[in-house]
């Protein structure tokens, strides 16, 4: 059976100076509330577009009208942009 060619070149290795500073094992890890408060706020959504829906758009708030829908899906974006911070 042939034998197989040895690698002629150099294993690359990035640059010192390019290097990041911080690296991930560096930074803390995200507090035990982050994940809750995501959590909630999803749930708070849901809760609220259900109840929207189900009343027939007579609560939570009827003077709202529409903006009801508002306060459930921006509750729900809230809880992605809280998720995008959790380590």
């Amino acid at each position: 059976m042939p034998k197989s060619q040895v690698r002629k070149k150099k294993v690359y290795t990035p640059p010192t100076d390019v290097r990041p500073t911080t690296t991930a094992a560096t930074r803390k890890p995200s507090p035990v509330w982050l994940p809750l408060l995501a959590i909630a706020l999803i749930v708070f959504g849901i809760g609220w577009l259900v109840v929207y829906y189900l009343s027939e758009q007579a609560y939570p708030v009827a003077t709202w009208g529409y903006w009801n829908l508002a306060v459930g899906f921006g509750a729900m974006v809230a809880s992605l942009i809280v998720l995008s911070r959790w380590r």
